[in-house]
């Protein structure tokens, strides 16, 4: 099958019948047609339809090399420098087609996917074939993942252990049988996007200092395995009545959602982790999942500062502030912030060097620096923008208020210097989607934490960071002080 169409995709889950859950109710009938998931599953169709483009199939597709058939760039393993670097510009021409506001993007787990299946010997057989088979089977049928690696939230103390037999109370999801034709999971998981409209789940180590084996594995199964469900947060797409007043939301409320396993068989040639208390710790770091992993992100965020950039630009042009110093002042902070994240990146890119399996890794440090300095600075960028848009961006009426016999006032008192009300409007409530919406909030809080507690991350960059050679310079100024 190679690549997709954006109709094959939806008709896929349409068919799969996963169960997922929403306000209450399990959706019954075609999620492509339920106002909570038709915006995003469309926007995911619109990528699929672009890899059978002439002129962009160079790019978002690559040719097998035991066959015909092309696949999705996401699955290509990266084996030079140029291979990167492809993968690169095709990540970013995807994410800009959302102004990076797609956070998974099908390229992003389908890189998981490539990067596990790549290092297929990192994992002892049967597991080794097991992982090896599911990457085939992913990358000739373009399938669409979601993953899960975190447990509920029931208790963060650092001593917390989670220790019970009765199913009735298992909370954490954990291996609580096996049988000849795979092992039996029970319990929840955190925090699956777009849970149940993917073709399949990823399943991975929580990681850390597991002591119990029945809470280490890793697997991957159909969406619409029996017993998988998909509790969903609330839908900020449903309310949406007009794509003018939510351009964002209306086409890219990814929804998040809780993964619960009641009793859910998981075929022995799904798992290719199981009990091995020592691989769980190093299925991240060895095979470069968490690095490969960054670099999409990175990809992305460079795109969405683009487009952070671009808007807050336009926003002040069309108020007629920039020749104010202080606004200038603020517009460079998100000039400075591009210039830092694609210098980052292209140090990450072009000191990238192969690890073990083949992989053509990007240096890990300026993707760590980049990935901490973003979830600091990301909130800032939007209140930029708020500064900027000041009052202008609490008072915004609809387009049914242009169509009403109110639009003739609207016109006449909302009209900018170099543009209509109605277009300076249209602006207004693209930043206000953006950055106060429900849709825009949940943005600002996913990349606040995109990869984790921003102390966790910062403590593992500060300790994986080599500072000998600096620490070396000042010894030896102090020595040469000492001699004299």
């Amino acid at each position: 099958m190679a690549v997709i169409k954006g109709s094959d995709y939806i008709d896929r889950i349409d068919q799969l019948q996963n169960e997922v859950w929403i306000d209450g109710e399990q959706v019954t009938g075609k999620l492509s047609e339920h106002l909570a998931f038709k915006g995003i599953l469309h926007s995911k169709a619109a990528l699929y339809d672009l890899q059978h483009d002439p002129k962009l199939t160079h790019l978002l597709t690559c040719t097998s090399s035991t066959s015909d058939d092309c696949y999705n760039f996401a699955f290509e393993q990266p084996t030079t420098i140029e291979k990167l670097t492809k993968r690169r510009m095709a990540t970013q021409f995807w994410a800009r087609k959302s102004g990076g506001t797609i956070g998974r993007s099908p390229d992003y787990i389908n890189t998981a996917i490539m990067t596990l299946g790549s290092s297929h010997s990192f994992f002892k057989e049967p597991y080794s074939t097991n992982i090896k088979q599911i990457f085939e089977h992913a990358r000739k049928n373009d399938l669409s993942f979601t993953h899960t690696f975190i447990n509920p939230q029931v208790n963060r103390s650092p001593h917390y252990l989670e220790f019970s037999d009765d199913r009735e109370n298992i909370i954490a999801a954990k291996i609580i049988d096996e049988t000849e034709e795979g092992i039996v999971i029970q319990g929840a998981r955190l925090l699956a996007t777009q849970g149940g409209l993917t073709d399949e789940i990823l399943v991975l180590p929580v990681g850390g200092n597991t002591i119990d084996p029945d809470y280490v594995y890793a697997f991957a199964i159909p969406s619409n395995t029996p017993g998988l469900k998909f509790l969903c947060r609330e839908s900020y797409a449903k309310m949406v009545t007009s794509e003018y007043d939510y351009p964002l939301t209306s086409h890219f409320d990814e929804i998040d959602s809780i993964v619960v396993f009641d009793n859910v068989l998981v075929p022995w040639d799904r798992v290719f982790l199981y009990k091995d208390l020592e691989a769980v710790g190093r299925i991240y770091t060895i095979p470069n999942l968490n690095i490969m992993l960054l670099f999409q992100a990175v990809c992305r965020q460079v795109v969405k500062t683009e487009f952070l950039l671009g808007l807050t630009e336009t926003l002040a042009q069309t108020l007629a502030i920039t020749e104010y110093q202080h606004v200038q002042e603020k517009l460079t902070e998100l000039i400075m912030t591009l210039e830092i994240m694609q210098s980052l990146l292209t140090k990450a890119e072009v000191e990238a060097k192969q690890n073990e399996f083949g992989t053509m890794v990007p240096d890990a440090k300026p993707l760590m620096v980049a990935s901490s300095y973003y979830q600091k600075t990301y909130p800032r960028l939007v209140e930029v923008l708020h500064l900027l848009g000041a009052s202008g961006l609490t008072a915004l009426p609809t387009e049914k208020d242009f169509r009403s016999e109110i639009g003739k006032d609207l016109e006449k008192y909302l009209q900018a210097r170099n543009c209509s009300a109605d277009d300076r409007v249209q602006l207004f409530r693209l930043a206000w989607d953006l950055t106060m919406s429900p849709f825009g909030s949940r943005q600002t809080q996913y990349e606040r934490y995109f990869f984790g507690d921003p102390i966790r991350l910062s403590s593992a960059l500060y300790l994986s960071y080599d500072k000998s050679p600096f620490t070396d310079q000042v010894q030896s100024f102090l020595a040469r002080k000492k001699k004299k």
